[in-house]
């Protein structure tokens, strides 16, 4: 099968080397003139397990293929698919100007029957959308009477940052919107290889899926971050407490990790999306502002913590480990740890970061005087505290021995708990971390 893919960000990249992957000739098509050049000579753009390997094993086989013009492309192709950015505006709603651009783009050259495919996350209603401006273009190029047959699917994307590959291929369900059976045949058939539900439903039911999915797993982020709160006001552990709600299968573990809130592309934005879309059809979803107002609330508490800690951050070497949003990608928008070293940088306090592959994108939107050090033990020398920031499993195999010799005063405040089983009191350490009941 021939697919056009339109975005090459992380999710039409990963998308599009998938279906490679399963056989498909693929076509990525991007505005961006650097990045199509760097993935053209085979160099990862984005920072996911296994991408860099699958990206030259695809382009070895001559199944992908990356390019700017999608006029050189789009002829014969059966699948044209949206994965272009989605983000908030300043008021909250959702920016779908790329999506359109793309829709305007596809009418304009598209002259025979294809299915379009929405991979973006968009709110109810845009599938529909995309479809009439895919028509509307085609009748100004005056293809209006001999217009070839152009149906639309909802395919949204449950790509999880840092194993986006591994979701791929071994994903839990596939959510189809599609309005007949032929495209839904089609839909399953690119699919073929994969083992997992097929959903079939309406185009407005898949597009309300993405959202409701996120929404549900950022409230369970609020929900145990709540209880941490509790625990550390009455002596318990939140560790424990996650780990009995979590053994309840109609619970499950997954997202009962206390900390400093979620972040990253698609938590903030899906879920004040989808209480914008709520608010705009009329209904108050009250649990999604509180699910916000906690998720900011408890990064105010731990910058809060810190202060308390050290007093006047001014003139103070503070360390940070950590910067992209979460462990296992560099990507760090809407990162709260960029969020808490601007804060902490505000205060007058020296900044010196580290993170294993997130300090480029880092260092475009820190302010210069924020030092960037060669590794984390280099970070912490000189320190007065270390900051953990993001669950980077090889912050937790690093000589302690080696931090606590290279630190001023020995005090670390862990905002995702992520050293909190190492008995670092033991070491000498002041600890630190998030719903523990005493510092440890």
């Amino acid at each position: 099968m021939n697919i056009v893919m339109l975005g090459a960000g992380p999710v039409g990249l990963v998308t599009g080397l998938g279906f490679a992957k399963l056989g498909h000739r693929v076509a990525c098509v991007d505005i961006d003139a650097s990045k199509i050049a760097r993935l053209d000579v085979g160099e990862c753009t984005v920072y996911e397990t296994d991408l860099s390997e699958l990206l030259h094993e695809m382009q070895e086989a001559g199944r992908i293929m990356f390019t700017t013009d999608l006029s050189l492309v789009i002829g014969g192709a059966e699948v044209v698919m949206i994965a272009v950015g989605t983000p908030s505006r300043a008021e909250g709603d959702v920016d779908l100007s790329q999506i359109f651009s793309a829709a305007d783009d596809i009418g304009r050259r598209l002259d025979h029957e294809a299915v379009v495919v929405v991979k973006s996350t968009v709110p109810i209603g845009t599938n529909r959308r995309v479809l009439e401006r895919v028509h509307e273009r085609m009748v100004e190029q005056g293809r209006g009477e001999t217009a070839p047959l152009i149906t639309i699917a909802s395919l949204p994307e449950f790509l999880s940052q840092g194993r986006a590959v591994q979701d791929f291929f071994h994903p839990e369900r596939i959510v189809i919107g599609v309005e007949d059976e032929v495209t839904r045949a089609l839909i399953d058939r690119m699919h073929e290889g994969i083992q997992a539900p097929r959903l079939s439903m309406s185009l407005e039911s898949a597009e309300l899926a993405k959202y409701a999915s996120n929404a549900l797993l950022a409230t369970k982020v609020s929900f145990i971050n709540e209880i941490a709160n509790i625990a550390d006001r009455t002596g318990a552990d939140v560790r424990d407490v996650a780990k009995a709600v979590g053994l309840d299968r109609r619970i499950g573990p997954h997202f009962l990790e206390a900390g400093i809130g979620y972040g990253g592309s698609c938590f903030p934005k899906d879920v004040v999306g989808l209480h914008q879309l709520a608010g705009t059809s009329g209904y108050d979803f009250k649990l999604l502002s509180a699910v916000i107002e906690v998720n900011n609330r408890q990064r105010e508490q731990f910058f809060r913590r810190v202060e308390m800690g050290l007093g006047n951050l001014r003139g103070r070497r503070i360390a940070v480990w950590g910067l992209a949003f979460k462990g296992g990608t560099d990507d760090v928008r809407e990162s709260i740890a960029i969020d808490l070293i601007q804060r902490v940088f505000a205060r007058g306090a020296e900044v010196i970061v580290y993170d294993p592959q997130a300090m480029e994108n880092a260092r475009r939107i820190l302010p210069e005087a924020i030092r960037f050090a060669p590794t984390a033990v280099d970070a912490v020398s000189g320190a007065d505290a270390l900051l953990v920031l993001t669950d980077w499993p090889e912050f937790r195999d690093i000589s302690f021995d080696a931090v606590r010799q290279g630190m001023v005063e020995p005090r670390i405040f862990d905002g995702r708990n992520l050293l909190s089983d190492l008995h670092l009191d033991q070491q000498g350490f002041f600890y630190e971390g998030v719903g523990l009941g005493t510092p440890r």
